[in-house]
């Protein structure tokens, strides 16, 4: 962040699947959003509190339990239900992911804002875009964090890691929209796009979209063939 921007931005690591949850919003509203939480809801309200940030709602890139809790090989991670009993706000999530989500998180659909591709929330000068990459999940979102004048922020879920994206082998997965996610909608963004995971699958934890574009082999490939062969999927 530059010198006199509006943004507030956190990546917290949290859990034991090196997750990382994001805190976004404006530091002239003092409103702030939460992308994915789960593992320890109290604690992530706490950084959020401690920063005199309030949290006014919550978003989901996708429905798998390690982002919004649900039960998951016999153990029950805390997400979204323990954050609603906190901090009751609205949770934003995908049309798409919206059955999924109340499926795994245990929460009514009603209590749900589900969004279209290119919908946006507002937080003082900071606006959030949802962009619909669908291929881990149906309705797998990134969010594009815009400030005037600034470069984007792009909070990627497990649609793109550095070096490498998101699985395409779970229920739901579908491989050939994740190429076109990938190598049509997020190959788009600027260079200068600051990328920020869903999880700590390399020794940094951001990167720019220039960089990944001309390293990372899921971003360099020619044709959906050449990225079905390397995912392991026959063409």
């Amino acid at each position: 962040m530059s010198e006199g921007s509006d943004l507030y931005f956190r990546q917290i690591q949290a859990g034991e699947m090196a997750n990382f949850v994001y805190l976004i919003g404006s530091n002239t509203t003092r409103e702030a959003v939460i992308v994915d939480p789960a593992w320890n809801i109290p604690a992530l309200l706490d950084i959020a509190k401690n920063d005199e940030m309030n949290v006014v709602g919550a978003m989901a890139t996708h429905y798998h339990q390690d982002h919004i809790g649900g039960s998951l090989f016999g153990h029950t991670i805390p997400g979204l239900s323990e954050f609603l009993e906190l901090n009751p706000a609205p949770v934003h999530v995908h049309k798409d992911e919206a059955e999924g989500t109340s499926q795994v998180s245990g929460i009514a659909v009603s209590e749900l804002e589900s969004h279209e591709a290119g919908d946006t929330l507002e937080l003082g000068g900071i606006t959030i875009r949802l962009i619909h990459t669908p291929g881990h999940t149906p309705g797998s979102i990134c969010f594009l964090v815009e400030e005037s004048g600034q470069p984007g922020y792009l909070v990627s879920g497990d649609t793109l890691f550095l070096g490498s994206c998101g699985r395409v082998d779970l229920p739901g997965s579908d491989p050939e929209a994740m190429y076109y996610s990938l190598n049509h909608t997020l190959k788009k963004l600027p260079d200068e796009t600051l990328l920020f995971p869903g999880h700590l699958y390399s020794p940094e934890g951001q990167s720019t979209m220039g960089e990944q574009k001309a390293s990372n082999p899921m971003l360099r490939v020619t044709s959906l063939e050449m990225f079905l062969g390397f995912m392991g999927v026959p063409s």
